[in-house]
């Protein structure tokens, strides 16, 4: 029977297991609105504002590893959802995102927010395309699929001609698309232990796409079998329980001294996933680039990614999942030399991760800290970007796959977004949003998608009064030179209580457990309005000393 390209879409975004889309309705894709109605198996989750859109796309591909899906219209809708195209892009997330279009008739004249998306998009995307034929949509949407998850998994972008979903025509579906990933050689296996066998002082460094709660159970099983110290690249702290004993660390902004030093003390380091980015490698200094003075094993499933900045003793490219399955299958090395070792970095992690003072009535060290004790291990914790996000990163302890989502990329404003994706995706597990005051007036509007879709969401906005990562490179560079970095802020509370919210103004430590848990009680979505004495700029200094420190430096 013959369908309306919209029809057609729909139906191909159903075979392939697609049960959620997020998005701001448009008139180009009016005809896809329509479509929906009568295919109540696909749920479109009306959105605020496109960023917010793509980012909860993007939070849902990283919790199911399948792509998550937007729809924004074109012009300002694009550009606007353009923001979390780049989040999932740097993290390697799964995602489609589909863009109305002017009609094909109309191309190449600058028509209403006309903009050639092959262009605007193509850095930020694996694959951009726009669709011309409606009989070609079960042709581009099965490579859609294909693309955004194989290799190093990724976004697409697709536009839509308003014209064309309407147009009708005979097609056959196509099966729904199975995932490829590639494994590893046995010999690359077999070189792999090879160089682990002579190692001294090895480093297993993980993160990156494509991972799973499988690989996480393996990794945790090869670890724990070789006791190898294991560390975890920026933002990737859910990819091993950190309870483990391997467990020694995060990787990334804020990294531990006693760490640092064992990573350039190592002779083998194997890095299981991730890119080798800026925020991992610490600028590219904890490895020397391009020749590391260590050994360097790098797993990545993009063979342009290998030998990109560090040219690796051993290249595999393979899904990273897939090789720490298969390692885990194989025979343990006896009697580790580096066991002793291991044990210790361990010990340093603990006294890392155990929460100082510094300024004000409200301890997040100590709060932070606690949550470990009073969240279950399946909650989901979610944080844009910004200093505030210091004090997670030390001092809460993830365990399960998939409770982390935050963007390697720093993007502001994600938290939000992300944390209505996961209660949607996950409705019974406890969903925790982290958002400084800056990060949080980027996407606080999605305030009011959680609260139209009742979504049980915990909200912590922490309040100093400033954007206070550049308050604090500020003073680092410029000494008491306060320029473009103070906010004025509304009552976020009462702000929250406007949206239909229940809400607290949470001042002092002894304040947080009691109105944190009656939020978490409350059945529906609640804010806690955390305010932060500025001072408190990290876990381990104030505004004041590296002032101080500055000043002296240049006097």
């Amino acid at each position: 029977m013959a369908r309306s390209g919209a029809e057609i879409l729909v139906d191909q975004l159903l075979i392939h297991g697609a049960r959620r889309a997020y998005g701001v309705p448009g008139e180009s894709y009016l005809a896809v609105l329509d479509a929906l109605v009568d295919r109540s198996d696909l749920q479109f989750v009306v959105t605020r504002h496109e960023s917010g859109a793509a980012m909860m796309a993007e939070a849902e591909g990283k919790l199911t590893g399948q792509p998550g899906i937007a729809f924004v219209t074109r012009g300002p809708g694009a550009t606007n959802a353009s923001a979390g195209l780049h989040i999932a892009f740097q993290d390697s997330t799964p995602m489609i995102l589909f863009i109305g279009q002017v009609a094909r008739g109309l191309r190449g004249r600058e028509g209403f927010q006309e903009i050639d998306y092959t262009h605007l998009l193509g850095p930020l995307t694996k694959w951009t395309a726009e669709i011309d034929d409606p009989a070609r949509i079960p042709e581009f949407i099965g490579r859609a699929f294909a693309v955004a998850t194989s290799g190093r998994p990724g976004p697409v972008a697709l536009a839509l001609p308003e014209d064309m979903l309407v147009e009708r025509a005979s097609v056959a579906d196509l099966p729904a698309f199975a995932p490829s990933p590639a494994g590893a050689d046995p010999a690359d296996l077999e070189a792999l232990e090879s160089l682990l066998r002579e190692a001294e002082r090895p480093f297993l460094l993980v993160g990156g796409g494509g991972w799973s709660e499988s690989a996480k159970t393996a990794l945790e099983r090869w670890a724990a079998a070789n006791a190898l110290p294991v560390g975890v690249s920026f933002r990737c702290q859910d990819y091993i329980d950190n309870d483990h004993p391997s467990y020694v660390g995060h990787v990334g902004i804020g990294l531990a001294p006693e760490l640092r030093q064992r990573i350039e003390a190592s002779d083998l380091v194997i890095a299981l996933g991730p890119r080798l980015g800026e925020m991992t490698t610490q600028g590219y200094e904890l490895l020397k680039a391009p020749q590391p003075d260590q050994t360097l094993i790098h797993v990545h499933p993009d063979p342009e990614e290998l030998g990109r900045v560090y040219r690796p003793t051993l290249a595999i490219c393979a899904s990273p999942a897939r090789v720490i399955e298969a390692l885990a299958g194989r025979p343990a090395l006896a009697a580790p030399a580096w066991a002793t070792e291991t044990t210790a970095a361990r010990a340093d992690f603990e006294r890392f991760a155990t929460p100082g003072r510094l300024d004000g009535s409200l301890q997040l060290g100590e709060i932070f800290a606690g949550l470990h004790d009073y969240l279950p291990p399946e909650a989901i914790l979610c944080n844009g970007a910004g200093n505030y996000t210091s004090w997670a990163h030390r001092y809460h302890r993830w365990r399960r796959w998939r409770t982390q989502l935050a963007p390697t990329s720093g993007s502001m404003g994600y938290g939000v977004p992300a944390a209505v994706a996961a209660k949607l995706t996950h409705p019974d597990r406890p969903v925790v949003a982290l958002a400084g005051d800056g990060c949080f007036l980027m996407t606080g509007q999605e305030l009011a998608t959680a609260a139209q879709y009742g979504l049980a969401i915990v909200f912590l906005v922490l309040d100093n009064g400033m954007y206070g990562t550049i308050r604090m490179h500020q003073e680092r560079d410029y000494p008491g030179r306060i320029s473009a970095t103070s906010l004025t802020n509304p009552d976020f509370a009462a702000l929250a209580r406007s949206y239909g919210l229940q809400a607290w103004t949470v001042e002092e430590t002894a304040q947080f457990r009691p109105a944190f848990e009656s939020a978490l009680a409350s059945g529906g979505p609640a804010l806690l309005h955390l305010k932060v004495d500025p001072e408190a700029i990290t876990p381990t200094t104030t505004l004041e000393a590296i002032r101080e420190t500055s000043l002296a430096s240049i006097l």
